[in-house]
Order: C-alpha cells, then structure tokens, then sequence
C-alpha cells in the first residue's frame, strides 16, 4: 500500500505543488538587506539606467565583482515585466523550478517512480532551495548550470558512451555560462570528482567486464579494453574547459585594462583573498559539513543511514562495496563529494556556496532508494511532460 501511495499521480503533484509554494514564500517579504543582494540587483539597474552591459559598480561605487550574465537575465525581463522585484527574482526561481522537474524526470527514469518522488522531495523540502529560490544572488542559477554538466558527465557513464563533437560543444557552452555567472568555481565542483573517477576507473578497469559493473571478470583483453575506453567518458579532453575559461579570462583582461580598480577589486580581493586569511573571514576546514548536514535534513541522514545499512549488510567490506557499485552512481559519488572538499578546503565559506552540491546528493540518494526497491516506471514520470534527455 505504501509503494502504491508513493507511486500516486497525485502524490508527486502534492509534493511539487508544496516544494513550489515553499520556494514563492520562502523570502516574503522581499528585501534586499541581506545577502549581498542590494550588489547583484544594482548590476541589472545600472545595465538599463546607464547602459553599463559589461562591467558595474555596487550600491557603494564600488566595482561589481560577478560575471554579468545573471544581470543580462535580469535586465531582459525587465523589458519585458517592467517590475524590478520580479526580474531580480525570477532567475533564480525558474532554475529552482528546473533543477527540481530535471531532478524528478532523470532520477523517475534512472531508478524508478519512488526514487524520483524522493529526489524532488529531497531537493525542494529543506532549508537550502526554498531560501535560495527567490534570493537575488546568483547560486540558484550556477547549481542548476554545475548540474546540468555532471547531468552530461553522468549520462555518458550510463550510456557507456564515447564523447562526440556535438557533447564538447554542450559542454564548453554550459562551462562558458556558468563562467559569466560566477567564474571558474565551477571548476571546484566538477574536477576534482573527475580526477577521482578517472583514478578508480585505472585503478579497477583491469577486473571489469564490458557491461559496466566494475568487479572481477575473466573477459578476454579486447573486452577489458573495452571498458576501459567506454568508461573514459567521465572525461571530455581539454578545450572545453581551456576554452570556456579563456573566455572567462577574456572578460577579466578586459575589466584590467579599461575600469578602474578592477585589478583591486575582482582580482585581488574577490579572487585570490578568497584563498588567505586576511581580506575575508577565514572559517574552519570541517565549516561546511555539520551545516550541510543540518540544513539538508532529514534527507542527509537517509542518505548516510542507507550507505551504513548497505555496508552492514556486506559485513563492513568497503573494498566489496566499491568494487559492486556501478560506475554512474559512483560518479555521483565522486561528484558530490569532491565538490565538497574542494569548497572546504577554500578558507573562505559561506553555507549558500556549497549549494552546488545540493542536487547531486538528491540523485545520489534517489540511486540508494532505487536500489533497494523494485523499479517502476509508470506514468508518474509523465506528469510535469517531457524533458529533452
């Protein structure tokens, strides 16, 4: 009865349609005190106002340290609105709603009906999304960017398919945008669990058998090849990266040279003091996880409870885990958590900064749930309409 509950049309939309109210109330009323939101809101005004479309300045007279693309957003609809609250918020809010149907459909298909129910619910019922979902900052729109690139990592180790030239040129575009939203953090939340992959991949390839699952086989060496070239598809080689950022550093060279104490502001202070001790307040290594763990609960406990049960039943082997899992859940793996360390190991932190992390760990527990439930793919995964994989 519980699984035909879960498996309700009508289920997910109550789910939804309370993860979606949530994210409309979750800043009422709106204001601009708090944040840094007063910053990201005067780069649109001053885009429309002073026709400044590249470089800004803040409330203050201060230059604008972001990217400009979220305030291109904004002041387009503006245009069309003609309401500041509504083009200041509403980016944010559509890559809420995004992330959230993106969720639900990858994992609805991935692992079954339920485990999509419980992404959605994962994504939208914690103390992260609803706060971020109308706030005018920019990292409602980075996430859904950063997702939508492991969404592509993660789709080519499913697939155990090899890159193609169209699959660069999609992911040199979403590097590209999320480097005029926010700069080359995305590097942060990306690379690191690339590199990690990659070493498992190398490390375990030589046991595999070609139909993905990484454990002892006695295939023949044309078969271990195999795999080994289908599971090099974690890595897309390297102008898409080189060039996104090249653009990116295009942007920078540009602020150098023709506005004044951009070097000061963008270079030294934004970017590089982020990595001292001295500009910005410095927080502990460990800063990141306890309130990751507070404000992504109860789902964070779920997800840490199901990998203890999962090794308990293996008799605490955490060589034979590794070695069963498949190598699409073990990218999420590689994803989230390096992600995680890489921010931590930054002595700057805010908690609203790890939020990247947020989405991989909903389809990393939605992989769990779907483990240990038969899969169902019935029409619940029809009920927002079609998403383009």
């Amino acid at each position: 009865m519980t699984e035909s509950l879960l498996e309700d049309r009508r289920t997910i939309w109550v789910v939804a349609g309370i993860t979606f109210l949530l994210f409309l109330i979750g800043n009422l009323p709106w204001q601009l005190d708090d944040y840094d939101q007063a910053k990201q809101a005067f780069t649109s005004f001053e885009m429309i106002k002073e026709g400044h479309w590249f470089y800004q300045q803040t409330p203050h007279e201060r230059v604008a340290t972001k990217p400009p693309l979220v305030g291109w957003i904004s002041a387009g609809l503006f245009a069309i609105t003609r309401s500041w609250e509504v083009s200041w918020r509403l980016p944010s809010l559509l890559a809420a709603m995004a992330l959230a149907v993106l969720l639900f459909r990858t994992a609805c298909s991935a692992y079954g009906t339920i485990a999509g129910l419980v992404a959605l619910g994962a994504f939208g019922l914690n103390l992260l999304s609803p706060r971020l979902a109308t706030l005018v900052r920019t990292d409602m729109p980075l996430a859904l960017v950063i997702f939508l690139i492991g969404l592509l990592i993660w789709r080519k180790i499913e697939g155990q398919e090899e890159w193609k030239p169209r699959d660069r040129i999609r992911l040199f575009a979403l590097l590209t945008i999320s480097m005029l939203i926010k700069g080359p953090i995305v590097y942060a939340f990306l690379l690191p669990g690339i590199g990690v992959f990659e070493w498992w991949r190398r490390r375990h390839v030589h046991g595999s058998c070609s139909h993905g699952a990484v454990s002892p086989c006695h295939g023949s060496h044309d078969e271990r090849r195999d795999t080994a070239r289908r599971l090099q598809s974690a890595w897309s080689g390297w102008w898409p990266w080189i060039v996104s950022l090249a653009v990116f550093l295009l942007w920078v060279a540009s602020g150098i040279l023709f506005q004044l104490g951009f070097f000061d502001e963008v270079v030294m202070r934004e970017f590089l003091g982020r990595f001292g001790e001295t500009i910005h307040r410095p927080q502990p290594l460990y800063f990141y996880l306890p309130h990751l763990l507070h404000k992504f609960a109860p789902w964070s406990i779920l997800l840490i409870a199901i990998a203890i049960f999962d090794l308990a039943s293996r008799r605490w082997k955490i060589g034979a885990a590794f070695r069963a899992i498949s190598p699409g859940i073990f990218w999420l793996v590689c994803w989230s958590l390096g992600g995680l360390i890489a921010m931590s190991l930054i002595p700057s932190k805010r908690v609203d900064r790890i939020f990247p992390v947020v989405p991989p760990l909903c389809l990393l527990l939605a992989a769990q749930i779907g483990s240990c439930l038969p899969r169902s793919h019935g029409g619940l995964a029809k009920a927002f309409g079609a998403v383009s994989r």
